[in-house]
């Protein structure tokens, strides 16, 4: 994706219309699957006529935990916002910062959801974006990889973002086994993320092009917790830092 392009996509992002959450008021009850129903994201147990991914639970069990503290979290791939929106509100006192290539689809807006258009597979654009944001270490509760689902972005992203987590913090890969599933993200010749769990869970150092020694080692000594949704290509994992 060239500057240019990027470039167009921003200014279309900047002028598109977007609906207001703030103005969305709930009961302090609303669940977090209630919240992805009402916003129509596929994380939910239904998803438009159909079945949605179901990982509504999975979220509520390690992320209740943030529900009435100051946290920020990062989300690649946001899509349309809608996600980051039911967080945000399940999450009372949370920030969100959305990464997407193409935030020409977003149709949320808020005063607690962040925006950067970027390839999240860029190192300089991703170093201008923590820059930018004043990220540094240790800054994210949690990050979602929603993204391509391209195993060399999953792999990018895992070692790029994961020193970026607050220890005791949550690393997620939605779709996870999409370059298990499918040859069109299984994109280059590494171990692929189920591989990897696999190496970890029996104490195996495994080597990568792309993943550095010291993310390696963070890995080895996380908790994993792996979870199966309601199709047959949903799959979702939680790496807890140690």
């Amino acid at each position: 994706m060239n500057f240019l392009s990027l470039f167009k996509r921003k200014i279309i992002f900047l002028l598109k219309k977007k609906e207001n959450i703030d103005k969305h008021h709930f009961k302090k009850s609303t669940s977090l699957e209630n919240l992805f129903s009402y916003y129509q994201t596929d994380k939910a147990e239904k998803y438009k006529n159909g079945k949605g991914h179901g990982f509504s639970k999975y979220y509520i069990k390690h992320v209740k935990k943030f529900a009435d503290k100051k946290i920020k979290f990062l989300e690649i791939g946001c899509g349309e916002g809608i996600s980051a929106a039911a967080f945000t509100k399940y999450l009372k006192k949370s920030t969100a910062y959305c990464l997407d290539v193409n935030l020409t689809n977003v149709k949320i807006r808020s005063k607690r959801i962040k925006y950067f258009g970027l390839h999240s597979s860029n190192v300089r654009q991703m170093l201008k974006f923590l820059k930018k944001s004043n990220q540094k270490k240790n800054s994210f509760n949690f990050i979602i990889d929603d993204g391509s689902h391209d195993l060399s972005d999953q792999l990018f992203s895992l070692n790029f973002f994961f020193k970026h987590l607050k220890k005791n913090s949550l690393y997620i890969i939605e779709d996870y086994k999409f370059p298990n599933y499918f040859e069109r993200n299984f994109d280059v010749e590494e171990l692929k993320i189920s591989e990897i769990i696999t190496k970890i869970k029996l104490k195996k150092y495994f080597k990568s092009k792309i993943i550095e020694k010291d993310t390696i080692k963070e890995l080895f000594s996380s908790k994993i917790y792996q979870y199966k949704g309601n199709g047959n290509y949903s799959d979702i994992v939680f790496f807890k830092k140690g």
